[in-house]
Parts: structure tokens; C-alpha cells; sequence
């Protein structure tokens, strides 16, 4: 394979080019490749399942709505609780059904300690599911 010129010098000149044949050639062996292995990926076997009739499982896990006011004030599903009383609700109700969840819905002006602080009473107490109350709408 000569790399000069025609013009027969002895300095060799270096090909500037990229000789794409090898990847043409790899190229097609690939999409021969994958001809051939497509239709196998794509191969079911038929069967007649079985017909049966369900319905959809609607039961919500038991929850409780934990909303804060502004003022530091607590309510529990409605009812309003003192800062003392919290520590022993967790506590029966992680005793009760383990697998309660507990929804904060705090107030928009609430300090974020309020939340931080009954979020940790609640994890501490066993209550592995909180999560946050939101107002969708947009202002």
C-alpha cells in the first residue's frame, strides 16, 4: 500500500483521509445482526387466560389531618390539642395501627418550627408516613 504520489518521490506523504470502509462493514454486519435477532425478541407464546372479575382495591389507609394555625395553635382531625397532649396521641396511635399516616396541613404564615417540631414528635414516636396537605389553586 503506497502512501506518495504518483510523481515517484522517496518522501512519503501520510493519507489525510479517513477510510470509512471498515465501518460500513461493521455497520451492515450490526443491521444483518439485528435482522435477523429482531423477530426472536418480539416471539409470545399464545395461551387462553383464565376470565375473572375484580374490583379495584378503594379502601384508604386510616390517616390523620394535623393542620397548625399561624398562632401556634394545633388541631387533630378537627379538634383542638395542646402541645403536651401530642407526644401520647403518637404514641396510642402508632399502638393502635401502625400504619397510620399523619397529614400536616399547616398554615401558609405557620413558623416552620411548629412543623419541624411535631414532624419529629411524630417520627420519634414510630410514625414512618407524613405527608403535607397542600392547596392546589394557584394565586
Amino acid at each position: 500500500m503506497a502512501f506518495g504520489g504518483a510523481d515517484g518521490d522517496l518522501g512519503q506523504k501520510t493519507m489525510s483521509e479517513i477510510n470509512v470502509v471498515p465501518l460500513v462493514d461493521v455497520m451492515l454486519v450490526l443491521l444483518i445482526i439485528f435482522i435477523i435477532t429482531a423477530p426472536l425478541l418480539t416471539h409470545s407464546v399464545k395461551i387462553d387466560l383464565p376470565k375473572a372479575s375484580s374490583s379495584p382495591d378503594t379502601s384508604q389507609p386510616e390517616h390523620i389531618e394535623f393542620a397548625i394555625r399561624a398562632d401556634g395553635r394545633f388541631f387533630w382531625n378537627g379538634e383542638i390539642v395542646a402541645h403536651e397532649q401530642l407526644v401520647p396521641r403518637f404514641s396510642q396511635l402508632v399502638e393502635d395501627s401502625p400504619q397510620t399516616e399523619l397529614h400536616i396541613r399547616a398554615d401558609k404564615m405557620a413558623h416552620y418550627e411548629h412543623v419541624a417540631r411535631v414532624m419529629s414528635m411524630a417520627a420519634r414516636n414510630g410514625i414512618t408516613k407524613i405527608g403535607f396537605i397542600t392547596d392546589p389553586t394557584l394565586e
